[in-house]
């Protein structure tokens, strides 16, 4: 080999000049922020006396005693059992509806399919805070239309914004505003299904449903999985929908959700080095959870493909 066919040595390190933009946004706004957020869960702030003059309040050691207190937190472990509840109500039906909409928009016959797409995927484009906001004053007996309505027929009249019809309430504005962004994925997965393969099924005598159940719904499953995981996502971080309502009912406390109390933990009540800790353990339950569930799908497709 001769020298001339050596590349010069800026073509070589091209690549890594592509790269170098964004290895450092993601170390200035991903990896530091972390980093920070884990050094912070590690300390304390000891103080003396009344905690006046200079030397009162010292940043000290704390180990894992900031997570000790975090995971006995009953307020951090009742709010996780409330999103917990939450999800159970959000996931299924979100899913459900997302996978039944794409199934729907992708039979033969549909009229007005594109008007129909739009319309399911446009309430994803509007911002949470303010799908909680229009949400929350429907909900609302004084200023609510549904309410005048119901009392005008006679029928009863039930408050969304107390005790149990609370889970309905949040639950509905996040399936409201997720399902369009979920039927989308689904939805272009039905698409990519080779046409030769929905021939031959309806040559079989297949009906529409038995084409779903059989031939679309095994054949996106791969979509279906990333919805999932996806949607327990934004789950366990659900903030902006109870936050929003939390001035319109007082069923909403300042800790209903664990990002709610690391929330107050950390600009209400000022004690970052809690607030840090309890986000750490929230990652790390994220991160546990979608990397077993992911295993156990990938898994799980193995085997079929063993099959």
């Amino acid at each position: 080999m001769t020298d001339a066919r050596r590349k010069p040595y800026g073509v070589k390190g091209a690549p890594y000049g592509f790269l170098l933009p964004a290895t450092i946004l993601f170390v200035l706004f991903f990896a530091l922020p972390i980093g920070y957020a884990i050094w912070l869960s590690l300390h304390k702030v000891r103080v003396k006396g009344l905690g006046l003059g200079a030397g009162a309040r010292k940043e000290v050691w704390a180990g894992l005693g900031n997570y000790t207190d975090a995971l006995t937190d009953s307020e951090l472990v009742d709010g996780a059992l409330r999103v917990a509840g939450y999800g159970a109500i959000v996931v299924p039906v979100m899913l459900g509806l997302a996978l039944l909409f794409a199934l729907m928009l992708d039979a033969e016959k549909v009229r007005l399919a594109p008007f129909t797409r739009l319309a399911i995927f446009l309430p994803y484009a509007i911002p949470g805070v303010v799908a909680a906001l229009l949400w929350g004053f429907l909900y609302l007996p004084d200023v609510s239309p549904f309410y005048f309505v119901l009392g005008k027929l006679g029928l009863p009249q039930p408050d969304l914004l107390d005790g149990g019809p609370l889970y309905i309430a949040l639950s509905n504005i996040a399936v409201w505003g997720g399902t369009g962004f979920n039927m989308i994925v689904i939805y272009t997965s039905l698409q990519a299904i080779p046409a030769e393969v929905l021939e031959a099924a309806r040559l079989d005598g297949a009906t529409p449903l038995q084409t779903a159940l059989r031939i679309k719904i095994p054949m996106v499953a791969p979509s279906l999985v990333l919805t999932f995981f996806f949607s327990i996502i934004a789950t366990l971080q659900v903030f902006s929908e109870p936050t929003t309502l939390k001035p319109l009912t007082n069923s909403v406390s300042t800790t209903w959700s664990p990002l709610m109390k690391v929330y107050r933990d950390a600009f209400n009540t000022g004690d970052i080095y809690a607030a840090a800790a309890e986000a750490v353990i929230i990652a790390a339950v994220t991160l546990v959870l979608s990397f077993g569930f992911l295993r156990a799908a990938n898994s799980r497709t193995k085997q079929e493909e063993a099959r």
